[in-house]
């Protein structure tokens, strides 16, 4: 996907997808930004920018811990990764739509959304960009309802086709 041109000098971004058997279960974006100069904001020169997306039963949209559990989904997974980080702040959406008149056939419908944002420790002793973008990964897989990979664990492709 197009990197924001305006926000930093360099950057870079990329979306996902959750699909199982054809079903998308859940949406997002990472991106990273580089200033060379330093940006005060960010108490540092690189900052990840993230936004993950998915359907949930409207009956857990109910749940008040859901937007603190939401955001641990990140936070964990940035710690299972190893990658250091400071300056993190975001907010975690939780939506539920009831239809009523000539919707009412639409019934209800609920979202989770986490925005948020952070600064690497580029310094730290797993420094680089790999393990922040693994974090948020795993965070797509954690808002879609499939559950966490360990680090350096690749699951293993469905083969297409039969034997």
């Amino acid at each position: 996907m197009p990197a924001p041109q305006r926000i930093a000098p360099h950057a870079f971004a990329m979306s996902g997808d959750v699909l199982v058997d054809d079903e998308e279960l859940a949406t997002g974006r990472f991106i990273l930004l580089h200033d060379p100069a330093g940006n005060d904001a960010w108490g540092g020169t690189f900052r990840c920018v993230t936004f993950a997306r998915a359907d949930i039963e409207a009956d857990m949209a109910a749940d008040p811990v859901l937007p603190s559990v939401g955001w641990s989904w990140l936070t964990e997974a940035l710690d299972a990764y190893g990658s250091a980080y400071t300056a993190a702040s975001g907010s975690v959406t939780v939506v539920r739509s009831e239809g009523f008149g000539e919707m009412v056939d639409d019934g209800s419908s609920a979202q989770i959304e986490v925005r948020a944002s952070w600064t690497p420790e580029m310094d730290a002793p797993a420094s680089g960009t790999s393990g922040h973008a693994s974090a948020w990964s795993n965070l797509l897989c954690a808002i879609a309802g499939l559950p966490p990979l360990s680090p350096g664990v690749i699951p293993l492709q469905r083969r297409r086709g039969g034997r």
